[in-house]
C-alpha cells in the first residue's frame, strides 16, 4: 500500500493514454535512468578498453580454429576480461534492480488485466491437484452475488462459480472438506484489480483464478485470441521490445561501452 501511494501519483496519469503509448513512455524513462546510472557509475575509459579487448579476443579465436591448444589459451584470457567487464557492470545493475522490480509490480497490478466492473458477470475457478473430488461451497460478503448455486462439484479438476457485484474490495471464502480457502476480489471501474491468480502449496487446491481478461498492448492482426506468435503482446513483452530499442539507441547516442 505504501508503494501504491508513492507510485500512483507518478504513473496514474499514464493510464489515461493508450496502453502502448504509456508503456513506451515508461520504457523510455526507465531506459534513460539505467543508462545514466551505468554511465556515471562505471569507468567508461576502462569499459571501452575491455570492450575492445573482447573484440580482439573474438577475432583471434576465429583465426585459431585449427589450433585448439592456442585457442583454449586465448579463450581463457577472454573469459578473464569478460569477468572484469561484468564486475564493473554489477554495481549499476544492483542499484537499478530494486526500483525496476517495484515499478514492474505496479505495472503488473494495473496493466496486465482488465478490471472487473460493477454489475459485470465473471467467474472464480478453483483448480485442484489430481485425485480430489466432491463439492465446494462459497461464502460471499454483502455486495457480491453468486449467480446460480453456491455449491459447485469438482469436474475435470476444477470447480467454478459465477459471480457479480457492486464496486468494492472483498474477500471470497471457499470451503472444501472442512478447509477454507480465501481469495481477494476487487470490483471497480478504475484500472486496478486484485491478483488474478492465487496459488496454494501442499493443499487440495492448487490455485484460485478470476476471469479478468488479459490486456493486450500490441495487436498486429486484430485477433481476439493467441499470444506473441499471433501478434498479441501484453505489457511485459511490449516493455521488453521498447526497452531494447531505447537502451541500444541511448547507449549509442551517449557513447556508453
Amino acid at each position: 500500500m505504501v508503494l501504491e501511494t508513492i507510485l500512483n501519483p507518478i504513473f496514474s496519469p499514464l493510464l489515461k493514454l493508450p496502453m502502448v503509448v504509456a508503456i513506451g513512455i515508461i520504457s523510455l524513462v526507465i531506459s534513460l535512468i539505467i543508462t545514466l546510472v551505468y554511465k556515471y557509475l562505471t569507468d567508461q575509459t576502462m569499459m571501452k578498453d575491455l570492450k575492445q579487448r573482447q573484440k580482439d579476443f573474438q577475432k583471434r579465436m576465429k583465426e585459431l580454429k585449427k589450433e585448439p591448444e592456442k585457442m583454449m589459451k586465448v579463450q581463457k584470457e577472454a573469459m578473464e576480461v569478460n569477468m572484469q567487464y561484468m564486475k564493473q557492470s554489477f554495481k549499476p545493475t544492483l542499484i537499478t534492480f530494486l526500483p525496476i522490480i517495484i515499478i514492474f509490480g505496479w505495472l503488473n497490478a494495473h496493466m496486465a488485466y482488465d478490471p472487473l466492473m460493477p454489475g459485470q458477470e465473471f467467474t472464480a475457478t478453483l483448480v485442484f491437484n489430481p485425485g480430489y473430488t466432491g463439492d465446494v461451497n462459497i461464502s460471499v460478503p454483502d455486495g457480491v452475488e453468486v449467480i446460480g448455486d453456491k455449491t459447485s462439484t469438482i469436474k475435470d479438476g476444477a470447480a467454478e462459480f459465477g459471480l457479480k457485484g457492486d464496486k468494492g474490495d472483498y474477500l471470497l471464502v471457499f470451503d472444501y472438506g472442512g478447509n477454507s480457502f480465501d481469495k481477494e476480489l476487487t470490483i471497480t471501474e478504475e484500472p486496478r484489480y486484485a491478483p488474478v491468480i492465487k496459488q496454494f502449496s501442499k493443499q487440495p487446491v492448487k490455485a484460485i483464478t478470476l476471469s479478468n481478461s488479459k490486456l493486450i498492448a500490441i495487436n498486429l492482426f486484430s485477433l481476439e485470441e493467441g499470444g506473441l506468435f499471433k501478434g498479441r503482446v501484453g505489457w511485459l513483452g511490449t516493455y521488453i521490445i521498447f526497452s531494447l530499442i531505447f537502451s541500444l539507441g541511448l547507449r549509442k547516442l551517449l557513447k556508453i561501452y
